[in-house]
């Protein structure tokens, strides 16, 4: 996979370069590249606890982007997914440790604790007091005797700079650390591996199995389990929680972009934690966001720490770094009423068997075509036109029963209100006014062919397209003209509309416009094709 690289050597030196560059003088780094690679604050005077972490580089931001004021003092960077070395870590300890010591943050990896740990014991032999804090907040695997440091270290970063910007002293500072790392515990799942820089991608975890358990390094999960959605991801890594939770406890859960997922996925996942077994329990959130990532893993991490009122304000002080979401409260949504005007004014229901059977019929049709819609929509669009019609049709079914189905002037209406609330995007605003104004039509007297032709011109007249210009007119158009014949000679007549929008090598509307001629040659417009499907089910229907 093509990545924004030069060479895999440089990878970490140039990442580094570009984060201090862009700092705005706040980070600064030492000399000594490319064995050593530290970053460290430029307003430090060495009067207060240093804390220091670090480890190997693919987990951007952490550990460089945390060093600021109220979190980390300096980070020393290893290679891809690689402990740094021990004159690397010294080099971090001797640059900012002062009179009043330091203490180190380090994750539960053996490279890690060997650097970082003769790192301490050299800087003491050099009379620097250094403490060292061992995070293991990983709960994958049950009764190991080293649970790996992941995610939860971002709440040991932040207790322990709050204490140390605030004047704490060594013993404070270690005290808040360790107090962290004993309340945290995360669980990671994924449905794709990382791509490690210069390395073949792995691709152990299958279509429909997402990974639960895994560590930031890309190294296997504990398991590979059906992936159900959003909703039962997050119940799975929810019940690995759970039994290791204080009933009595308030907490605050970090939820961590392992990477490449979403930002509307993890606002998602956000909303099913909230809903899930532990949601009454959270009462504060850090994030959704990328905090501690595996390159470009497709997953998330869920952290709970274990809260008191001492460790809440220490976790809400303020500091200025971006990367840092801040702790927030956990709540329900608040949902305020519309706006006067706004709110949906039903016509009253009337039933009738024939017109529901046709509307049904129609719905399905679309339904059906979701998948061959949105393949076609992928060489014109976004891929959604689809996903767009069938919600829209498996809402109006849902909602069938509320439409006044005996009156089509009403009906007309009603069907371009619903559309407008359930149908996204120009097609579904387009599709709103040409039913709109045909039942305005209607109402003025207007047969109801003459009223879809009133729809269709208003339509027109609002999004400006014109036979032609390939879209969803093309057959909608010729469709009507020739409805008065009969309904199989309008599903004719919209379905060679369609299939004439294949042959268009340029499109004067839409999305389309923006598509070159060989992407769109070969292919109808997906509006066109849609709505030659509709009049096709029309005639199933068996009325003429």
């Amino acid at each position: 996979m093509a990545q924004f690289i030069n060479s895999k050597e440089d990878i970490v030196q140039e990442a580094i370069d570009g984060l201090v560059a862009a700092s705005g003088g706040q980070l600064v780094r030492l000399s000594g590249y490319p064995f050593i690679r530290v970053v460290a604050r430029s307003d430090w005077d060495g009067s207060r606890v240093a804390v220091i972490s670090g480890g190997g580089a693919g987990h951007e931001p952490a550990h460089a982007g945390f060093v600021g004021p109220g979190m980390l003092t300096a980070a020393v960077c290893g290679d891809i997914f690689a402990s740094p070395s021990v004159e690397a870590v010294l080099a971090g300890i001797l640059a900012v440790t002062g009179h009043a010591g330091c203490v180190l943050i380090v994750k539960n990896y053996t490279g890690d604790r060997l650097n970082f740990g003769l790192a301490a014991e050299r800087a003491r032999a050099l009379g620097k007091k250094v403490n060292m804090v061992i995070v293991q907040d990983d709960i994958a695997i049950p009764d190991i005797s080293r649970p790996r440091g992941v995610a939860g270290t971002l709440f040991v970063h932040k207790l322990a700079g709050a204490v140390s910007e605030r004047g704490g002293d060594l013993d404070a500072v270690t005290a808040a650390a360790r107090r962290a790392a004993s309340n945290v515990m995360s669980i990671g799942m994924s449905l794709d591996t990382c791509t490690v820089p210069g390395s073949r991608k792995e691709n152990r975890i299958r279509p429909g199995e997402i990974e639960l358990g895994l560590g930031i390094h890309g190294e296997a999960g504990a398991s590979h389990i059906p992936y159900l959605g959003a909703r039962q991801a997050m119940a799975d890594a929810v019940a690995k929680l759970l039994p290791r939770m204080n009933g009595s406890s308030s907490y605050a859960a970090l939820l961590n972009n392992l990477g490449s997922t979403t930002e509307l996925e993890m606002s998602i996942l956000a909303g099913e934690l909230r809903q899930s077994a532990i949601g009454p329990a959270i009462s504060h959130i850090v994030g959704p966001a990328s905090m501690m990532t595996a390159l470009d893993m497709h997953g998330f991490s869920l952290t709970l720490y274990s809260l008191n009122t001492e460790d809440e304000k220490l976790l809400t002080t303020e500091t200025p770094l971006r990367t840092w979401p801040g702790l927030k409260p956990f709540t329900a949504p608040r949902i305020v009423p519309l706006p006067d005007g706004l709110a949906p004014l039903r016509p009253t229901p009337s039933a009738d068997p024939a017109t529901e059977a046709l509307l049904i019929r129609c719905c399905k049709a679309l339904i059906a075509a979701e998948a061959d819609l949105n393949a076609l929509d992928t060489r014109a669009g976004d891929g959604d036109t689809g996903t767009t019609l069938a919600r829209a049709a498996r809402a109006l079914i849902q909602n069938i029963g509320l439409l006044p189905l005996s009156d089509p002037t009403q009906l007309c209406r009603a069907l371009g209100q619903e559309l407008s609330q359930t149908m996204g995007g120009s097609s579904g605003v387009l599709l709103a006014i040409f039913f709109a104004a045909a039942g305005d039509a209607a109402s003025s007297g207007h047969s109801l062919m003459g009223a879809l032709k009133v729809g269709l011109a208003r339509m027109q007249d609002v999004g400006g397209a014109q036979p032609g210009d390939r879209t969803m007119i093309d057959a909608l158009l010729p469709g009507l003209d020739a409805l008065p014949r009969g309904l199989a000679y309008a599903a004719r007549a919209a379905r060679e509309g369609a299939n004439r929008t294949a042959t268009m090598s340029r499109a004067h509307a839409g999305r389309a416009t923006y598509i070159s001629a060989e992407q769109l040659q070969g292919h109808a417009d997906p509006g066109a094709e849609a709505v030659a499907r509709l009049f096709e089910s029309l005639c199933q229907v068996g009325v003429e």
